[in-house]
């Protein structure tokens, strides 16, 4: 205990220096915008190279799933040469979907799940002309929307997280909804103000419903898994997801071509 004392008498000037320093430099930061954004922007860039080396690993040992995953997005390709009598070669990505919409693959390098507000990371950024409001998807359906992008990286809010509210609908019925997550289990989202005159069923197909710039219409969601009357008047679903969103490794971002334009006639009355 003597030493320990010893220690800080000895030092105490330095000891001194070095807690005025940290004080002015916390009150630096906190005083000047332009400094905590490059603090900021530093911490995410260097979180997205740890995240990136871990991934890099993880894969590695993961190659088996992976396969597997590839072999399910050539298992579509090829049903739908089939159903086309196109050669593969010339199947578009966005082939089922608009063409106002372009595809830019990715990997991802952390995947949150177990929080209330959880996010995605992927390795691509703005040099891949990525920006926020793109949406995410992957062969089995949808993941999320950008939220923040950096050069080499992006973040995804995620589905699983309870500030997301994406259009949706029932398939059959056409009736729209916005999917919601409750935090309950990661594998089930709730599609909320479905009327209740909607026909509905166990087993029903929940799909994007395209009223808005992120999304085209008909990227799959899930299945009806179970449904209640809220206050007699419109329907909560729990659809559960057909992509594992505990288990993601590629992901499709989509860029609509005419986002823009859409979102100036949107808000043209605003402007006048």
């Amino acid at each position: 205990m003597q030493q320990i004392i010893y220690f800080f008498i000895k030092n105490k000037n330095f000891l001194l220096f070095a807690l005025l320093f940290l004080i002015s430099f916390i009150l630096t930061l906190e005083s000047h915008s332009y400094h905590n954004s490059k603090l900021i922007s530093s911490t995410n860039f260097f979180s997205a190279k740890v995240y990136s080396v871990t991934s890099n690993i993880t894969e590695y040992f993961d190659l088996k799933e992976q396969n597997k995953i590839l072999l399910e997005q050539n298992s579509s390709l090829l049903k739908y040469q089939a159903n086309t009598n196109t050669p593969i070669s010339q199947i578009p990505l966005d082939s089922l979907l608009s063409k106002n919409f372009e595809f830019t693959g990715a990997r991802v390098i952390n995947n949150v799940y177990n929080k209330t507000n959880n996010h995605i990371t992927i390795d691509k950024g703005q040099n891949d002309t990525i920006e926020p409001d793109m949406g995410v998807i992957t062969s089995k359906g949808i993941v999320g929307i950008i939220n923040k992008t950096s050069g080499k990286y992006a973040r995804i809010q995620s589905l699983l997280n309870t500030k997301s509210q994406i259009n949706a609908q029932l398939k059959k019925s056409k009736h729209f909804g916005f999917l919601t997550w409750n935090t309950q289990n990661p594998h089930i989202v709730q599609l909320t103000e479905i009327p209740k005159l909607a026909p509905i069923a166990i087993g029903d197909t929940i799909i994007t419903g395209g009223n808005s710039a992120i999304f085209p219409k008909g990227i799959l969601v899930g299945r009806v898994a179970n449904y209640t009357l809220e206050n007699n008047d419109s329907y909560t679903v729990d659809v559960r997801l057909f992509n594992d969103m505990t288990n993601l490794s590629h992901v499709f971002i989509i860029k609509n071509k005419n986002k823009q334009e859409i979102i100036q006639l949107q808000f043209s009355d605003d402007a006048e």
